[in-house]
């Protein structure tokens, strides 16, 4: 198995050595030192799987490649990632997910039209409902992103009269790493005119009390949509079934209880907030860049790491209820554990998709619908379609080899060793000598008791007692008749003498 790591034995990168050095772990050394201690019988397989790959990441254990310099002669070493979506490796070159992001930021920049004003728009959860998605993650998703999306898409309909188009992106953390489910959405502030077959641009009602010149649609109506549509799920949910009701939940069974749970529900004020351009000079491939950023990697990244250790964490956090803008920025402290329980919070299934195409950039429609778009367009006055620059986004989010020497810089490296990424399945044998000690022994206590439940106590030990004894037996078998002449047959044919016996 692979043992228990030392601060000085995870470093997998040249970014690493420098934050240990510097006497601060980053966010996957702080995973791959705390996982034995964060998991426990309640954690789910999924959430272990995620640990154990995220522990292996960039190390001889993935394979990977040695060059040689031709400047100094060193061995230069790059293992292979993990690939997982999950990997906070995302900010140093040759980051897990880096063609998952690049793929998103490319299809998502082709949507963009010159000369259209695009909007944020960040539909939030209630705390209540944030906790009951952890045991309902599927149901809660869709609940967020279509209560947001039918809100949304009726309000501009009814109050700018133009076909609605947005992105989204499912954040499930706040700052401080706690469950926090709200979805981004892109939105363009203009469209495909309903009625007057134009080009219809979102413009604030008169009398309006706007004054930056930025105009979506009225926010309190939102809001009591979204709310009204997010509640309205959550019953039909709970009548059919759908919704686990455990743990501290579990009182909610009760028709009585849940009454007054949605009731507290529906006189909260529930956040929609819209968010316009920084600027008029602001680009809509700014928030895309940004969305990207967030597509994969996890809810922190390490530089709001401020101080860790194999104890205990320090990180900055935004600290406040203030919606939108800028808020103070406190330390954190947390135990390794509890600061990877969190973190492990927002392993999603992988069915779960974090990103979503609606309205007239949904996949069906995304094509008649942009021609429709530039048609319009075409006919305003002094409009010229401008392609969005790929602003260095394979550099930003590409996963391209670092080929240089880690000893001396140099560029003049020679590929002398190239091993292949085995698989997981492989990897993850329990008796395979590359699988986290940790894991390997979760799985052998979780077979343990699903042969205990079905069988009896003492079943798994006497189990995996006769299976070592057969296997020794058949060795000794194996080399016996390796040992044993065939009459005929010598080695001269050019195959082993063991072949030769397999093989009659």
């Amino acid at each position: 198995m692979v043992a228990s790591e030392t601060i000085a034995d995870v470093s997998a990168s040249g970014r690493e050595q420098r934050s240990t050095a510097a006497g601060k772990l980053s966010v996957a050394q702080i995973l791959r030192l705390g996982a034995a201690g964060a998991v426990n019988d309640a954690t789910s397989g999924q959430v272990q799987s995620v640990l154990a790959k995220l522990s292996l990441c960039r190390t001889h254990v993935l394979g990977g490649r040695k060059f040689r310099c031709a400047d100094c002669a060193e061995i230069t070493s790059l293992y292979n990632s993990c690939g997982d979506r999950h990997c906070p490796r995302v900010a140093v070159v040759n980051s897990c997910s880096g063609g998952k992001r690049v793929d998103f930021h490319d299809k998502a920049t082709k949507l963009i039209l010159s000369g259209v004003t695009y909007y944020q728009v960040v539909f939030t959860l209630p705390s209540e409902l944030s906790e009951l998605a952890l045991a309902n993650r599927y149901e809660m998703a869709d609940l967020l992103v279509d209560s947001a999306w039918k809100s949304l898409s009726r309000r501009i309909k009814a109050e700018q009269d133009y076909d609605p188009a947005a992105m989204t992106i499912l954040h499930t953390w706040n700052q401080k790493l706690e469950a926090h489910w709200h979805v981004h959405m892109l939105v363009p502030g203009a469209g495909p005119g309903l009625s007057t077959r134009q080009w219809t641009e979102a413009t604030a009602p008169t009398g309006s009390r706007n004054s930056d010149g930025f105009y979506l649609v009225d926010a309190d109506p939102l809001r009591e949509a979204y709310r009204e549509q997010a509640i309205g799920k959550l019953r039909r949910l709970r009548s059919a079934g759908k919704l686990k009701l455990v743990g501290k939940f579990e009182y909610l069974r009760s028709n009585e209880n849940w009454d007054a749970f949605v009731k507290n529900l529906e006189s909260k004020k529930w956040v929609a907030y819209i968010q316009p351009p920084p600027s008029v000079t602001s680009s809509a491939c700014q928030v895309v860049r940004y969305l990207t950023r967030y597509l994969t990697g996890g809810p922190i990244s390490d530089r709001r790491i401020v101080a860790a250790d194999a104890d205990e964490v320090t990180f900055m956090a935004r600290d406040g209820k203030r919606v939108g803008g800028e808020r103070e920025q406190v330390p954190v402290t947390m135990s390794s554990s509890e600061f990877v329980g969190r973190w492990c919070l927002h392993i999603q299934p992988d069915q779960l998709t974090k990103t979503r195409y609606l309205g007239g950039w949904s996949n069906n429609r995304r094509g008649a619908y942009q021609d429709r778009c530039r048609e319009q367009l075409e006919a305003v006055e002094g409009w010229r379609l401008e392609e969005p620059s790929a602003d260095s986004s394979k550099e930003a989010f590409a996963q391209s080899p670092d080929q240089v020497c880690e000893h001396c810089g140099s560029d003049r490296i020679e590929l002398i060793q190239d091993t292949p990424k085995p698989s997981w399945a492989e990897i993850f044998r329990r008796e395979d000598d590359r699988c986290p000690e940790w894991y390997a022994d979760r799985q052998r206590e979780s077979h343990r008791r699903l042969w205990t439940a079905s069988y009896g106590t003492d079943f798994y030990d006497w189990y995996v007692e006769t299976q070592v004894e057969s296997a020794e037996e058949i060795e000794r078998e194996r080399i016996a008749m390796v040992q044993l002449p065939l009459a005929g047959f010598t080695g001269d044919l050019g195959y082993p003498q063991s072949y030769l016996v397999d093989s009659f």
